[in-house]
């Protein structure tokens, strides 16, 4: 038995706050009923609906993929593009990214079909450190990564302060590679920060989210998580 906004959030439909707000609102029926409290729970042979759609309910799965560049992070593309569950085509669960890549990034990228679990890494409160290494144009002075690091100022405001290092200077090519961990998750973010300093990107990686990175996997690889890395990374949203 399971609570029934566990159940929902599970299923992708949305977060278990939001679940709750659904069932409070009474959008949610339990074998043709109605139901408006919370604390109910379900077992697996209820037929729970939300809004009329039935909730199909699926073993959590988490995974880790080495995301390559090229590739969309969605379940689908309207243009044919591969995207990243094309690499999960034997798992008959309905997964989807955690957060995004950008086409051109590569590197750490989670997936399940767990909403609850996603939407807990997600949400802007939950500081999780994610690390970056790029190689960009020009070769920043020691002036300009200090303005990384004490945040710099984007089309949507101001960003939380940065770590960085300079990890190799390229002279002849005018060129160097920079690692930078980051707290937030805006769009193409590392990218615009880089560029408001005066140094755009070449390549962009993401080698860890919070305690996990690519050890032993190849660009285009994946391996589950296991649930000593789940239960971590829950402990680490919440705190």
């Amino acid at each position: 038995m399971e609570r029934l906004q566990k159940v929902i959030a599970h299923a992708g439909f949305a977060s278990r706050r939001k679940a709750e707000e659904l069932i409070k609102e009474g959008h949610v029926r339990v074998n043709g009923k109605t139901v408006k409290e919370l604390g109910i729970k379900v077992s697996s042979s209820d037929r729970v609906e939300v809004n009329g759609i039935p909730v199909e309910r699926e073993e959590p799965v988490y995974f880790l993929l080495y995301k390559p560049r090229g590739v969309i992070s969605s379940v689908t593309d309207d243009k044919g593009r591969k995207v990243v569950t094309d690499y999960f085509q034997q798992i008959k669960q309905r997964i989807y990214p955690v957060g995004r890549l950008d086409f051109d990034t590569s590197g750490l990228l989670l997936l399940t079909n767990d909403g609850e679990f996603a939407n807990l890494l997600m949400h802007p409160k939950n500081e999780i450190e994610k690390v970056y290494v790029a190689k960009v144009k020009g070769i920043p002075s020691r002036e300009k990564m200090r303005s990384l690091e004490k945040g710099v100022r984007l089309e949507d405001g101001k960003t939380a302060p940065a770590q960085t290092k300079v990890l190799s200077i390229d002279k002849k090519k005018q060129t160097a590679i920079i690692e930078l961990t980051i707290h937030e998750g805006r769009n193409r973010q590392v990218r615009r920060m880089l560029e408001a300093i005066g140094h755009p990107v070449i390549k962009l990686k993401r080698e860890r989210y919070g305690f996990l990175t690519l050890q032993g996997l190849n660009a285009g690889e994946a391996r589950e998580l296991t649930a000593h890395e789940v239960k971590q990374l829950r402990a680490l949203s919440k705190s």
